[in-house]
């Protein structure tokens, strides 16, 4: 997106310091995180609840409910991708974040009506609205402020203030609602939240001004030439035509799922593919690691997210939840992780500040290896839980603190330098696939993680825990035995400027010649 001229940017009313606009951005994205987590945190319960007594939900057995779920925030990940295209190439950011909050509050609001059309129509009212709002709505932070302006990480770090405010608040107060009073009245009360979110957003463009405008015409017909080249090469064309081959006899045969992942996964290999043919050496060695990083992030994503589904359920149906004679709703637990984040994400980046000043290992690739073990560490306490669970017929809530500690944790070594490193990584002439790549990356790491939930109800929550930390030590610990030829291949891509996600202009798929130039004078360091 086209950020605002210099000239208007420091005209812009000022509160707190910062632009007005950021106060705006912040409140819209705490809504908008309030809506989807408190989404997040009762769906699976309200899938698995009874469909008789005084709060029915539908019944369904654990491993549908786990299934819908793993598609559910899939395709909320990879509904960015053509959210960005929107926004690039038609009607830039600040267009597309009010198109995805009217979107939301539709979503949200079929989910109130209690029949099955509606349901599965809000579901994708939301999905399609996550992906206009959440990708655009941060890109416009980034675009507040002049490059240069060292008020920019303040003014990131009281947006994601935010965002945590809205997901610790949201398990707390709609899981209440819905667990407690009616399902469907947790589903209005994140649709009156987005509604605030909307409003909030409608009364403050007078404070964005200039701020995620419409791209120009030129970039609009770039972007259409760069995808159609992808597929016009004859070895991307062909090994996308066999997956879509080989998912085609899969949904024949059934396995939809598996269709579907196989469609978008010859899709992804087939850009892959392209982008390192066209690229030179120096630039396949950095593709490498981009292809390892996300190879990494879909196990680490399918680990994590464990604790929107099967954590979840387990909550719910195996844990003792009494405390001094009040029994806590099972979505409070949801409330845990951006808790911690509020509670620990200062204290931890000082920690890795300070350790990189004693001239200790503090790369990019070191922290999210570290996050991945931290991580499978964690899930030894749900082991732990099941090991007593399957001894007492209950365990103790202990087990789940310890354990969301200890998630969070790794999320915070390992999420928040994940797309930054990709994006110093990529050539800047093809960041727009490889944005694309990460956010399919993480689309697949929540579906996976839906699949191994299901696995669960056929094997049993210990073997899957207990597989989830072996595979998370497994995989960190062999970042770290590569870690040397890693960085080496990535020639240094850690030293170069941020590039973070929210400060980029978009992913719609296609070149960015002013974002090369700016690369080829950082390349001239090496």
């Amino acid at each position: 997106m086209a950020k605002a001229d210099a000239l208007s940017l420091k005209e812009q009313p000022k509160l707190l310091g910062h632009p007005a606009g950021l106060f705006v951005l912040f409140f819209t994205e705490l809504w908008e995180r309030f809506s989807f987590f408190g989404i997040r945190g009762i769906l699976v319960l309200f899938l698995v609840a009874q469909t008789t007594g005084s709060n029915p939900g539908l019944g369904w057995a654990n491993q549908e409910a786990l299934a819908l779920y793993g598609w559910y925030t899939m395709l909320a990940y990879f509904a960015a991708v053509p959210g960005g295209l929107l926004a690039g190439r038609w009607l830039g950011q600040r267009r597309s974040v009010l198109v995805g909050g009217i979107l939301l509050c539709a979503g949200y609001g079929l989910l109130v009506i209690e029949t099955t059309a509606a349901f599965y129509t809000g579901l994708g009212f939301i999905i399609l609205g996550v992906g206009c709002l959440k990708p655009n709505v941060a890109g416009m932070v980034g675009a507040l402020y002049p490059a240069g302006d060292d008020q920019r990480d303040i003014g990131f770090t009281i947006f994601y203030i935010g965002i945590n405010i809205g997901a610790f608040l949201s398990t707390l107060a709609i899981g209440w609602v819905a667990v407690r009073i009616d399902w469907h009245l947790g589903f209005g009360l994140a649709g009156v939240g987005m509604l605030i979110g909307q409003g909030a957003y409608l009364l403050g463009q007078k404070y964005l001004k200039g701020v995620g405008e419409k791209p120009p015409a030129g970039r609009q017909k770039q972007a259409e030439l760069s995808f159609s080249a992808a597929f016009s090469s004859r070895t991307p064309f062909l090994t996308a035509a066999v997956m879509i081959l080989a998912a085609i006899v899969l949904l024949v045969n059934g396995w939809n799922g598996g269709g579907v992942v196989a469609a978008l996964l010859g899709l992804m290999a087939g850009l892959g593919i392209y982008v390192y043919q066209e690229c030179g050496p120096l630039e396949r060695d950095r593709l490498l690691v981009i292809f390892f990083t996300l190879l990494a992030l879909v196990i680490f994503w399918g680990a994590f997210e464990q604790a929107g589904g099967l954590m979840n359920l387990y909550a719910q149906q195996k844990t003792g939840r009494m405390l001094a004679g009040f029994e806590v709703p099972a979505p409070w637990f949801q409330s845990l992780n951006p808790l911690y984040i509020i509670l620990f994400g200062t204290p931890v980046g000082l920690a890795w500040l300070w350790w990189k000043r004693q001239g200790r290992e503090a790369s990019s690739l070191f922290k999210m290896a570290l996050g991945t073990i931290v991580v499978g560490l964690g899930f030894l306490f749900m082991s732990a839980a099941s090991a007593e669970f399957e001894s007492k017929g209950e365990s103790a809530m202990y087990w789940l603190l310890l354990a969301y500690f200890l998630l969070t944790l790794g999320e915070l070594f390992a999420s928040p330098v994940a797309l930054s490193f990709i994006t110093k990584l990529s050539p800047a002439r093809y960041s727009s696939f490889l944005l694309a790549f990460y956010f399919a990356a993480v689309g697949l790491g929540h579906k996976l993680a839906g699949a191994l939930g299901e696995l669960a109800q056929y094997i049993g929550d210990f073997a899957i825990f207990t597989g989830i930390a072996l595979g998370c030590l497994v995989a960190g610990l062999l970042a770290l035995l590569l870690l040397p030829p890693l960085k080496n291949m990535a020639h240094g891509a850690d030293g170069l400027p941020g590039s973070h996600f929210e400060e980029q202009e978009g992913f719609e798929l296609a070149d960015q010649p002013e974002a090369e130039e700016e690369w080829k004078k950082n390349e001239q360091g090496f």
